[in-house]
């Protein structure tokens, strides 16, 4: 039972990081709808500007969290005005391969600048805290619990929020929305912000218990991508529900199968669920 509740940790942690970067993957693609593959650099841009910020200026965890989620919320709102703003009536390929060349230039740009070794970033979380037999890594539980906060606090700001409110808008109808005074340009741009800021926290948080490399997001983006497939193009609860599953598939394939087959299970689910509902989990996107 205690190595049962362990692995359900161990899903909600990794169910928690692959929900933060598909949600805001799935952002981008409901005022976009073309899949951004840059998603993946600007969460691995992300782990570099914190392990920067905790390594080279001493600032704390927390601080580098923020500094972080700043730097790379300016540099998709830089990515969304120099890369695809230009694209923006062009046909849906050419978006595609603007993204895929700005994923090739900033894996590049890091790999200029910081080479391609492995590197730890330090956290100071790294205790363990006992509880009712079972050990709980403090830095999983945190990943767990600003995770879902961070879930939260976007759902109450699309739901609650006029400028959220401007977004779902934007993503449901862009000619709709244009015609009754939404500025599609700036709501293009509070997207990427916002999908920036999420993928620099998850960053973040996984990094201490992974490593910061250039192709850090290479992996993790491809699981994105199949979370919300799987959970539906554009659809936010999909995002969440989907990184669940992928994330307590991975912990338990990984514990009872094989760690060895541990990044394929997301795949096979993939293929399995769409085989059953191919239209996916969740249809109505981010209505």
């Amino acid at each position: 039972m205690e190595l049962l509740f362990q692995q359900v940790l161990n899903g909600l942690t990794l169910g928690g990081v692959y929900s933060l970067v598909a949600l805001g993957l799935t952002l981008v693609y409901g005022i976009l709808h073309v899949p951004n593959f840059a998603h993946g650099a600007f969460y691995m841009a992300g782990a570099f500007v914190a392990f920067v910020l905790m390594t080279k200026l001493g600032f704390n965890y927390w601080l580098a969290m923020a500094g972080a989620a700043v730097a790379i919320a300016v540099l998709a709102m830089l990515a969304e005005r120099l890369v695809f703003h230009p694209l923006r009536r062009s046909p849906d390929l050419h978006q595609m391969i603007a993204a895929i060349g700005l994923l090739l230039f900033l894996e590049s740009g890091a790999q200029a600048i910081w080479g391609a070794d492995f590197l730890r970033m330090p956290t100071p979380y790294s205790g363990i805290v006992e509880l009712a037999g079972l050990t709980l890594p403090t830095q999983r539980l945190l990943i767990i619990l600003a995770a879902f906060g961070l879930m939260v606090l976007l759902h109450l700001f699309l739901k609650k929020t006029v400028t959220g409110a401007t977004i779902i808008a934007m993503a449901q109808n862009r000619d709709g929305a244009a015609l009754v005074g939404i500025d599609p340009s700036r709501v293009a741009m509070m997207t990427f912000a916002i999908s920036g800021v999420l993928a620099a926290v998850a960053a973040t948080l996984y990094a201490p218990i992974n490593l910061v490399y250039p192709s850090m997001g290479n992996l993790v983006i491809t699981k994105a991508f199949v979370i919300i497939v799987l959970g539906g193009m554009g659809s936010i609860p999909g995002a969440i529900i989907g990184g669940l599953i992928i994330g307590f598939a991975e912990a338990f394939g990984g514990f009872y199968i094989s760690t060895d087959y541990k990044d394929i299970i997301a795949f096979v689910l993939l293929v399995f669920i769409l085989s059953v509902r191919p239209q996916g989990l969740f249809t109505k996107g981010v209505r």
